[in-house]
């Protein structure tokens, strides 16, 4: 993402786990606020570390002042292991999440990747959860803490804003729609920025 970007391995119960690794040039005090732990979208469908979304998110984060953790998921770039549905990610995504010395600690994810944050959020605490574009089709995913961000595309054909809505009114959880945007958000990363950074503004 940026040249100062690290690569750190952690160890995880399949293997070593690849980490991308973003810290703010000049964080508040002097130190980084705490850490953003962010997930990238379904690997069986070309989802990497590398990802547009997953990129915004660690930018948005590092503006925000936390040190970004990006982990590739299972059998993915210098992550061992195989894909395992979703299962073995959550427990993958927790030991990156104990290897970080910083808290609070801010879950965000795409996707798969959210999908696998809001069960990782029933696990451990965090600051604040952040999903975009939640895959809740196809797959159980768990109620989550109130005050959750929810971003969806109003265009999503991957992930239907319909059963996100559906997901989330049992929960009396709002989801904020992007007009326009498709599941990736093509032209539509910096408003998922804005929506983010306004968030954290408000102090919700």
């Amino acid at each position: 993402m940026r040249a100062s970007t690290r690569r750190e391995f952690v160890a995880g119960p399949a293997g070593r786990i690849e980490c991308a690794v973003d810290a703010p040039d000049s964080p508040p005090q002097g130190a980084a606020r705490g850490a953003a732990l962010i997930a990238h979208p379904h690997p069986l469908f070309g989802g990497t570390l590398d990802n547009k979304v997953a990129q915004t998110l660690a930018r948005t984060f590092v503006d925000l002042g936390y040190e970004a953790w990006r982990p590739n998921f299972r059998g993915v770039g210098g992550t061992e292991g195989k894909h395992d549905a979703g299962r073995g990610e959550v427990d993958d995504l927790q030991a990156v999440y104990k290897s970080i010395d910083k808290q609070p600690m801010v879950l965000a994810g795409f996707s798969f990747g959210a999908a696998v944050q809001a069960r990782l959020a029933q696990r451990v605490p965090s600051e604040r959860l952040v999903l975009i574009g939640v895959a809740v089709v196809g797959r159980e995913v768990p109620p989550v803490p109130a005050g959750t961000l929810v971003i969806h595309g109003e265009l999503d054909t991957t992930i239907p804003l319909a059963a996100v809505l559906d997901w989330a009114r049992p929960q009396g959880l709002t989801v904020t729609v992007v007009p326009g945007a498709d599941h990736f958000f093509h032209r539509k990363l910096q408003e998922l920025r804005d929506l983010i950074e306004a968030n954290w503004a408000r102090g919700k």
